[in-house]
């Protein structure tokens, strides 16, 4: 039997042993919207708990679009000329109207980067096309303080602009539950003080930052007091397919808007499976998710419940632009140099987290179960020892071996990778 994993640009193929009983775990079928475009003027006229797009313009002189930066494959080709569009309708001016790429600490991105993002250079021509930078003081304000007592500081680009509209992709998020809605305001556009300090230990350790939970989430709570810090915002969501088609479109007040998202999204993103498995199979999405080692952990994160104690998590991904930021490489070799134990330690009495030390975090966790095998092509032979896994050179003997090793030579394949959660059902 041959599987078909995201890999790159592209999908990898693995032939897989003839002795052994495969489950493949991916979404149920999605729909796909005939006309995306059409779509998306529909959901601005007819939203979710808010007046039509062309009502809001009509009130606003100058407006603040956030979208997600080049890691996530925001349809936003489709979002931004029609949005636009009703905005300048509406009677707001082209110079008024600023589109700000939340980076959160990401890198920028520009150049060519920058118009594969946009999609559609209609729009880079006709209004402004920023990236947020984190830990440039100047350009952050300071909005209030969580009940938990986190100082917010937000990009007040975003904060001054009088219609304010988060754009994103509601998935599964290792983190916050899921992605999209408030999160693309923070940490999307806040200051480093505010990133470094939702994503300390204090939050990462809790039990209930993680995939698909939102009720009881910390970082979900604190990100929705920060709406509300603001006076509140507009969000249009977007669902696509395993192929990237556009299946769900909406607009409206944020935090309803999300939800309605989010429910249409269960139901294709969270897959019950019956057991759990000593060998999983599986990726980290594909481009744009797979070209960091940083990016990485999310696939690693995703199969938590399936995996059999002791079991073998095998996970292909590219890795184009090597491991990531240099912050990160810092904190995979304090991880190494401290081991699992040490490194978490080290940072549970922080306030403050390093910056992307949390992604390192995140890999103790399926690092707790068992172990972690990596096949990755473009990843550089200085980088391997900083990832704290097993290398892979040849994906048919890993798994062979992984398989001989296993109690009853079952298999789960996730193709797709953390796009699709697997849910024990007795976990569940």
């Amino acid at each position: 039997m041959q599987v078909e994993l995201n890999y790159g640009r592209g999908q990898m193929a693995v032939e897989l042993p003839e002795d052994c009983e495969v489950t493949v775990i991916s979404k149920p079928a999605m729909p796909v919207l005939d006309n995306p475009s059409t779509a998306m003027a529909r959901a601005l006229a007819n939203p979710v708990s808010a007046p039509p797009i062309s009502e809001l313009a009509a009130q606003a002189s100058t407006a603040c679009i956030l979208i997600c930066d080049l890691t996530r494959p925001v349809p936003n080709g489709v979002i931004l000329p029609v949005l636009i569009r009703e905005l300048m309708a509406g009677g707001i001016a082209a110079e008024n109207i600023t589109v700000l790429v939340a980076t959160g600490l990401h890198r920028p991105n520009e150049g060519e980067e920058l118009v594969e993002l946009i999609g559609d250079p209609w729009v880079l021509e006709t209004v402004r096309v920023v990236n947020h930078f984190a830990r440039e003081d100047d350009d952050h304000v300071h909005v209030g303080t969580t009940t938990k007592g986190n100082v917010v500081r937000l990009d007040k680009r975003f904060v001054d602009a009088d219609l304010k509209i988060a754009t994103g992709l509601v998935e599964p998020h290792f983190m916050a539950g899921y992605s999209g809605g408030r999160k693309v305001i923070a940490p999307g556009v806040a200051h480093a003080e505010t990133i470094t300090t939702f994503h300390s230990a204090r939050y990462m350790e809790h039990p209930l930052s993680a995939n698909l939970v939102l009720e009881g989430n910390p970082l979900h709570e604190d990100q929705l007091e920060v709406v509300e810090m603001i006076g509140g915002a507009f969000a249009i969501n977007a669902v696509i397919d395993e192929q990237r088609q556009v299946s769900f479109l909406n607009f409206g007040e944020i935090i309803e808007s999300h939800l309605a998202a989010v429910e249409f999204t269960r139901e294709y993103a969270e897959v019950a499976v019956p057991r759990q498995f000593s060998t999983v199979l599986t990726s980290s999405a594909g481009y744009p998710l797979d070209q960091t080692y940083y990016q990485t952990v999310k696939g690693m994160v995703g199969p938590l419940d399936i995996l059999a104690e002791g079991g073998d998590l095998i996970i292909v991904s590219n890795c184009a632009e090597g491991m990531g930021s240099p912050e990160f490489v810092e904190a995979q070799r304090r991880l190494i140099e401290l081991g699992p134990e040490g490194f978490l330690a080290a940072i549970n009495a922080k306030t403050h987290a390093d910056i992307d030390e949390w992604q390192t975090e995140m890999q103790l966790k399926p690092m707790r179960i068992g172990s972690i095998y990596l096949y990755s092509q473009a990843l550089g032979e200085l980088d391997w020892p900083l990832t704290g896994v097993n290398r892979v050179a040849d994906i048919d003997r890993c798994l062979a071996d992984s398989l001989a090793r296993s109690p009853d030579r079952s298999l789960a394949v996730i193709p797709e990778g953390p796009y699709v959660i697997p849910v024990h059902e007795r976990a569940a």
